[in-house]
Protein backbone atom coordinates (compact mmCIF):
# COMPACT_ATOMS: atom_id res chain seq x y z
CA UNK A 1 0.00 0.00 0.00
CA UNK A 2 1.44 3.48 -0.70
CA UNK A 3 0.55 6.71 1.70
CA UNK A 4 0.44 9.72 1.40
CA UNK A 5 3.83 10.91 3.36
CA UNK A 6 5.95 13.90 3.39
CA UNK A 7 9.57 14.08 2.16
CA UNK A 8 10.81 14.16 5.60
CA UNK A 9 8.55 11.22 6.85
CA UNK A 10 10.10 8.72 3.77
CA UNK A 11 14.08 10.81 4.64
CA UNK A 12 13.46 9.17 8.23
CA UNK A 13 11.48 6.07 7.27
CA UNK A 14 15.04 4.98 5.05
CA UNK A 15 17.09 5.57 8.58
CA UNK A 16 16.06 1.95 10.17
CA UNK A 17 16.69 0.01 6.67
CA UNK A 18 20.19 2.26 5.78
CA UNK A 19 21.24 0.94 9.35
CA UNK A 20 20.46 -2.62 9.08
CA UNK A 21 21.87 -2.90 5.31
CA UNK A 22 25.25 -1.31 6.67
CA UNK A 23 25.89 -3.80 9.39
CA UNK A 24 24.85 -6.68 6.51
CA UNK A 25 27.28 -5.16 3.84
CA UNK A 26 29.68 -3.20 5.75
CA UNK A 27 30.32 -4.86 8.77
CA UNK A 28 28.85 -9.00 7.95
CA UNK A 29 30.78 -8.67 4.02
CA UNK A 30 33.37 -6.21 3.94
CA UNK A 31 34.67 -6.04 7.28
CA UNK A 32 34.61 -10.26 7.27
CA UNK A 33 36.64 -9.75 3.76
CA UNK A 34 38.91 -7.22 5.41
CA UNK A 35 39.80 -8.35 8.86
CA UNK A 36 40.19 -12.37 7.14
CA UNK A 37 43.59 -11.71 6.17
CA UNK A 38 44.61 -10.24 9.32
CA UNK A 39 42.44 -13.27 11.54
CA UNK A 40 45.76 -15.91 10.15
CA UNK A 41 48.02 -14.23 12.82
CA UNK A 42 45.70 -12.24 14.94
CA UNK A 43 42.20 -14.84 14.63
CA UNK A 44 40.64 -13.46 18.09
CA UNK A 45 39.92 -9.76 15.18
CA UNK A 46 37.44 -11.48 14.02
CA UNK A 47 34.90 -10.62 17.15
CA UNK A 48 34.59 -7.12 16.19
CA UNK A 49 32.27 -8.42 13.53
CA UNK A 50 30.09 -9.38 15.68
CA UNK A 51 30.23 -7.04 18.07
CA UNK A 52 29.18 -4.06 15.86
CA UNK A 53 26.69 -6.28 14.60
CA UNK A 54 24.92 -7.26 17.99
CA UNK A 55 25.38 -3.58 18.86
CA UNK A 56 23.83 -2.71 15.49
CA UNK A 57 21.02 -4.89 16.25
CA UNK A 58 20.50 -3.88 19.53
CA UNK A 59 20.21 -0.33 18.15
CA UNK A 60 17.54 -1.07 15.64
CA UNK A 61 15.44 -2.77 18.23
CA UNK A 62 15.91 -0.54 21.02
CA UNK A 63 15.35 2.38 18.26
CA UNK A 64 11.94 0.37 16.93
CA UNK A 65 10.55 0.22 20.87
CA UNK A 66 10.89 3.80 21.48
CA UNK A 67 9.04 4.75 17.96
CA UNK A 68 5.55 4.32 19.00
CA UNK A 69 5.90 7.42 20.89
CA UNK A 70 8.22 9.74 19.27
CA UNK A 71 8.03 9.05 15.23
CA UNK A 72 5.29 9.82 12.68
CA UNK A 73 3.34 6.29 11.90
CA UNK A 74 4.90 5.86 8.65
CA UNK A 75 8.28 6.08 9.95
CA UNK A 76 7.27 3.67 12.95
CA UNK A 77 5.88 1.50 10.49
CA UNK A 78 9.20 1.38 9.00
CA UNK A 79 11.23 1.19 11.85
CA UNK A 80 8.83 -2.36 12.98
CA UNK A 81 9.44 -3.82 9.64
CA UNK A 82 13.55 -3.55 9.87
CA UNK A 83 12.96 -4.90 14.01
CA UNK A 84 11.72 -8.08 12.39
CA UNK A 85 13.94 -8.95 10.25
CA UNK A 86 16.93 -7.81 12.94
CA UNK A 87 14.95 -9.99 15.47
CA UNK A 88 15.45 -12.56 12.92
CA UNK A 89 19.21 -12.20 11.75
CA UNK A 90 19.81 -12.16 15.81
CA UNK A 91 18.62 -15.80 16.22
CA UNK A 92 20.70 -16.77 13.33
CA UNK A 93 24.16 -15.13 14.71
CA UNK A 94 23.17 -16.66 18.55
CA UNK A 95 22.61 -20.01 16.25
CA UNK A 96 26.25 -19.56 14.98
CA UNK A 97 27.36 -18.71 17.87
CA UNK A 98 26.14 -21.75 19.57
CA UNK A 99 27.34 -24.46 16.60
CA UNK A 100 30.65 -22.74 17.45
CA UNK A 101 30.79 -23.40 21.29
CA UNK A 102 29.75 -26.64 20.12
CA UNK A 103 32.75 -27.21 17.79
CA UNK A 104 35.15 -25.76 20.34
CA UNK A 105 33.97 -28.30 23.28
CA UNK A 106 33.97 -30.94 20.78
CA UNK A 107 37.28 -30.34 19.26
CA UNK A 108 38.44 -29.81 23.42
CA UNK A 109 36.69 -32.60 25.30
CA UNK A 110 35.46 -34.69 23.07
CA UNK A 111 38.70 -35.16 21.27
CA UNK A 112 37.11 -34.56 17.88
CA UNK A 113 40.32 -33.25 15.10
CA UNK A 114 40.44 -29.47 14.34
CA UNK A 115 39.91 -29.94 11.13
CA UNK A 116 36.72 -31.87 11.72
CA UNK A 117 34.92 -29.30 14.27
CA UNK A 118 36.05 -26.28 11.47
CA UNK A 119 34.11 -27.90 8.92
CA UNK A 120 31.39 -28.51 10.92
CA UNK A 121 30.86 -24.89 12.27
CA UNK A 122 31.37 -23.60 8.57
CA UNK A 123 28.78 -25.99 7.28
CA UNK A 124 25.94 -25.63 9.82
CA UNK A 125 26.74 -22.38 11.17
CA UNK A 126 28.47 -20.08 8.94
CA UNK A 127 27.04 -20.97 5.36
CA UNK A 128 23.54 -20.43 6.92
CA UNK A 129 24.49 -16.92 8.09
CA UNK A 130 26.03 -16.19 4.81
CA UNK A 131 22.88 -17.21 2.76
CA UNK A 132 20.66 -15.89 5.54
CA UNK A 133 22.59 -12.16 4.89
CA UNK A 134 22.39 -12.47 1.03
CA UNK A 135 18.57 -12.75 1.29
CA UNK A 136 18.83 -10.00 3.93
CA UNK A 137 20.27 -7.51 1.63
CA UNK A 138 18.00 -8.09 -0.83
CA UNK A 139 14.73 -8.02 1.17
CA UNK A 140 16.13 -4.73 3.04
CA UNK A 141 17.50 -3.45 -0.41
CA UNK A 142 13.50 -3.84 -1.27
CA UNK A 143 12.54 -2.39 2.11
CA UNK A 144 14.71 0.97 1.41
CA UNK A 145 13.15 0.94 -2.33
CA UNK A 146 9.27 0.98 -1.03
CA UNK A 147 10.43 3.21 1.84
CA UNK A 148 11.02 5.58 -0.86
CA UNK A 149 8.47 4.87 -2.36
CA UNK A 150 5.70 5.64 0.68
CA UNK A 151 4.75 2.29 0.92
CA UNK A 152 4.10 -0.35 3.35
CA UNK A 153 3.77 -4.19 3.36
CA UNK A 154 0.31 -5.36 4.36
CA UNK A 155 1.00 -7.08 7.34
CA UNK A 156 2.28 -3.91 8.73
CA UNK A 157 -0.88 -1.88 8.29
CA UNK A 158 -3.18 -4.83 9.90
CA UNK A 159 -0.63 -4.92 12.81
CA UNK A 160 -0.13 -0.96 13.19
CA UNK A 161 -3.68 0.11 11.88
CA UNK A 162 -3.80 3.87 11.44
CA UNK A 163 -7.49 5.16 10.56
CA UNK A 164 -6.03 8.72 9.33
CA UNK A 165 -3.65 7.68 6.59
CA UNK A 166 -4.19 8.44 3.27
CA UNK A 167 -3.83 5.60 0.77
CA UNK A 168 -2.76 6.36 -2.59
CA UNK A 169 -4.15 4.38 -5.12
CA UNK A 170 -0.98 2.72 -7.19
CA UNK A 171 -0.22 3.84 -10.93
CA UNK A 172 -0.25 0.48 -12.33
CA UNK A 173 -3.80 -0.20 -11.10
CA UNK A 174 -5.13 3.14 -11.00
CA UNK A 175 -4.87 3.05 -15.05
CA UNK A 176 -6.15 -0.63 -16.07
CA UNK A 177 -9.01 -0.89 -17.60
CA UNK A 178 -12.11 -2.59 -14.89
Amino acid sequence: MRFAVSPDEIRQANIPHEVFLTNLIGNHILMTVGLGGIAGSFPWVMAVIPLISFSLLGYILWRARRSPDSDPWYVMCHWQVCARRARIFILMLLLLLAIIALGWAAHTYGGMMKEAAIAIVAGTGILPVMVTVLVLVIVESDALYHANQAKLPAWVVARFPNPHARVIPDEEHAHAPP
